[in-house]
């Protein structure tokens, strides 16, 4: 078999509003989910008895390649479903920040699940129903479109591609974890009665999505800051940049974007930042949106 290679995108929530809380404790949530062009890359190699696992890259120090990680549990669930007793070597080259509220273990076990299905011909269909139990973040994952997600992960609506325009992603180098950053929401007065965002059709320029989302929020910013100072910081230096048109904590945090006019002027506040970035140990990157593409291609 031909070596297949495929990229698992950043997933960066634009909005994140807490709607409510189910019985069972899990949080319903209303988030524009964008994708980045900053990835990691997912290989399937030789066949061999058993899945295996190689991971590499800046940040696969510390990940265990274990039946814990959800590359190999992704791959098992497309395999049981596919009823094969073929295995491949698989290799993931890990380049975005671990746990940093841009989804990278939940892209990591998507973009398996869209290499495998070459493999093992399975339908976009089987892809979101496997995708699902594996984790919140996984079905949105699976598609790397923009996408407006409600319950708790698993209701999703297509969304407007993104305009022509640039982000800039910083990662201070700091965990937060998800557990604690809901205990403290919930601390800090919980759910905000709001309006829901109306999305159009399409966006007529980067400041049209820029003035839907000044009237939006992240609510886990603020608890994530409780915990995490640091990410006021980014916050702060990304905002300091000529021509930043907004800036935001994705997800749970710790990650940060700044959204720009176009890809060169976020080129230009990273280049800023480098200085700031290496000497606090920052990660940075800066680059287009990954526009949206059908299931199976990269």
């Amino acid at each position: 078999m031909t070596r297949l290679q495929d990229t698992a995108h950043a997933k960066i929530n634009l909005y994140l509003h807490v709607t409510g809380r189910r019985p069972d404790g899990y949080h319903l949530l209303d988030s524009l989910a964008v994708f980045a062009g900053a990835s990691d890359t997912i290989s399937v190699g030789e066949k061999c008895d058993r899945f295996s696992l190689s991971i590499e890259g800046r940040f696969g120090k510390g990940l265990e390649a274990d039946d814990s990680n959800l590359v190999l549990k992704a791959a098992r669930a497309l395999q049981a479903k596919s009823g094969s007793h073929d295995a491949y070597r698989l290799t993931l080259k890990k380049d975005l920040p671990v746990a940093s509220g841009i989804g990278g273990g939940s892209a990591d076990a998507a973009c398996t699940l869209r290499l495998l299905s070459r493999v093992w011909n399975a339908t976009e269909s089987d892809l979101c129903a496997l995708a699902e139990p594996l984790g919140a973040d996984v079905p949105v994952c699976v598609r790397q479109q923009a996408t407006r997600m409600e319950g708790i992960g698993e209701i999703l609506t297509p969304a407007p591609e993104m305009p022509s325009g640039g982000i800039l992603l910083i990662n201070p180098g700091v965990g937060v974890s998800t557990p604690d950053i809901f205990r403290s929401f919930a601390a800090m007065g919980g759910i905000v009665q709001r309006t829901k965002p109306v999305l159009p059709s399409q966006w007529a320029s980067m400041q049209d999505l820029v003035d839907l989302l000044q009237q939006t929020a992240n609510d886990l910013q603020a608890p994530a800051i409780a915990h995490a100072p640091v990410i006021s910081d980014v916050l702060t230096a990304i905002q300091s940049q000529s021509d930043c048109l907004l800036s935001r904590m994705s997800g749970s945090g710790a990650t940060c974007f700044g959204l720009f006019p176009t890809s060169q002027k976020a080129h230009e506040a990273e280049e800023a930042l480098t200085q700031t970035a290496t000497r606090l140990g920052w990660w940075t990157w800066s680059g287009p949106f990954h526009q949206n593409s059908p299931v199976g291609t990269p």
